[in-house]
């Protein structure tokens, strides 16, 4: 009979979050093994050569996954994947690396999740609170491995940006602050297609609160709306929009944007948020109540919602070449992305459409193509279900298979006063390794333009 065992712990996933798992494991006295079925960056190797733990990449060995106690997977695995159905066939507890870490830390939790503007709202928020003088750290989609923080550099406050992948795989967690910024079809291929999952999914955020907890969410979201309705939470809930309704924590009024918390009462004119659209104004709206609501004083939200930077690939600014301004929105990797993209252009848009289809619907976007775009430039491997939605809808069209050929066909469409808006409504692992591969590579491109 083994005496004292060690619990074992093993983690699925060599990437941020696996490798920050495997660390805090390590940590707590854990036998760790780690397993990635792909390649383990030369980064991540190095880390888990430096506190000797265990892994393997290329394969996943069953006798050394199957002996555990407990696996946190990656968020990439669907839980049909072959090795999670031998791990829940033994009854082993599968978690996320977000739920991991929270087992081992008090501190509180600010969680943004939605189909749209996550990274944006939750850079903003953690933003506001750093310059709102917080221990605060970022972590989730964006920053460090929450689990690497909790052992080696832990915060008072974690901003946290969740993805429904995330979410999957929580059950103890707690937010504090949960914010649901909107739910449109995105990911549909792992929930059924069916857009009740994908909801339920995004609705785990709100799992274990209690009412001294706070639901912030967009009022205007008719499924978050119809959501709602199905949940028993003790949260206090907090909706914004654009139009004050009974119960909404912030709106506008006249130009001005105010915040109604029980804690705080302010207002700034719409025209100082220095993020454009009325998408940013709602990202604005949800960071600006979780730090009310955090006690951060109103005069320092203020300043920090006056100077905030965008967000790289989400409608960055790139250069203006005879007269035509580029614009980088490669993180558009959805049809509402897009939709909120071409809300914001007040040019004539040259529109960068294309990639890896995630069953979209384009209709979604049809009315404001018709409204703001000229020209349709398709740049994927497979262009076909663009081309036949889009044909006849818009005067020019054109099916690209290359980032090169596609600005190419762009500069002969575009003219001086238009925008060219690399907005692509799809995935992009057709041509390139990831939305900011794909971004940073229209920057390098467009770059070279200008060089020229």
């Amino acid at each position: 009979m083994e005496i004292n065992r060690k619990e074992r712990l093993v983690v699925l996933g060599g990437g941020e979050s696996g490798v920050g798992a495997a660390i805090l494991g390590k940590e707590k006295g854990m036998d760790v093994f780690l397993s990635d079925s792909g390649t383990i960056s030369m980064k991540y190797k190095e880390m888990l050569d430096a506190e000797k733990i265990a892994y393997e990449e290329g394969q996943h060995t069953q006798h050394l996954i199957l002996n555990a106690d407990i696996v946190v997977k990656s968020p990439g695995i669907p839980p049909t994947a072959p090795i999670i159905r031998d791990v829940t066939a033994k009854n082993i507890e599968v978690i996320s690396e977000i739920e991991f870490a929270a087992r081992f830390t008090d501190s509180k939790m600010v969680c943004i999740t939605g189909s749209n503007g996550k990274t944006t709202t939750t850079l903003l928020t953690y933003h506001i609170l750093k310059k709102g003088g917080l221990d605060v750290g970022l972590a989730g989609n964006v920053g460090n491995s929450l689990a690497l923080q909790v052992a080696r550099n832990p915060h008072e406050v974690y901003v946290i940006e969740l993805s429904s992948f995330q979410l999957e795989n929580m059950y103890r967690f707690k937010a504090n602050i949960a914010v649901i910024l909107n739910i449109t079809p995105d990911h549909l291929d792992r929930y059924d297609y069916k857009m009740e999952n994908y909801a339920a999914a995004k609705f785990r955020i709100l799992r274990n609160q209690t009412k001294e907890d706070y639901f912030i969410y967009w009022q205007d979201d008719p499924l978050i709306r119809k959501q709602i309705e199905a949940v028993q939470g003790e949260a206090m809930r907090l909706p914004f929009g654009l139009n004050k309704e009974e119960e909404s924590a912030s709106y506008i009024d006249n130009g001005i944007v105010r915040f109604i918390t029980p804690t705080e009462v302010w207002e700034i004119p719409r025209d100082r948020i220095s993020l454009p659209g009325t998408h940013n104004l709602y990202n604005s709206m949800a960071a600006g109540l979780s730090a009310s609501v955090l006690k951060i004083k109103k005069e320092s939200i203020r300043e920090a919602l006056e100077d905030f930077e965008a967000v790289e690939h989400r409608l960055e600014y790139v250069a203006t070449i005879d007269g035509v301004r580029y614009v980088n929105d490669s993180k558009a990797t959805n049809v509402n992305s897009t939709w909120y993209a071409l809300e914001s252009m007040n040019t004539p848009v040259v529109l960068i459409l294309g990639g890896k289809d995630k069953g979209n619907d384009y209709s979604e976007i049809e009315d404001l193509v018709s409204k703001k775009v000229k020209a349709i430039v398709c740049m994927g491997v497979d262009n076909r279900k663009l081309m036949d939605f889009f044909s006849g809808k818009v005067k020019m069209i054109s099916d690209t298979h290359s980032l090169e050929d596609a600005l190419n066909e762009c500069r002969r469409l575009a003219e001086d006063g238009d925008t060219v808006l690399l907005s692509p409504c799809c995935a992009s692992f057709d041509l390139f390794k990831s939305y900011e591969d794909r971004g940073k590579q229209f920057k390098e491109k467009v770059k070279e333009f200008l060089n020229n």
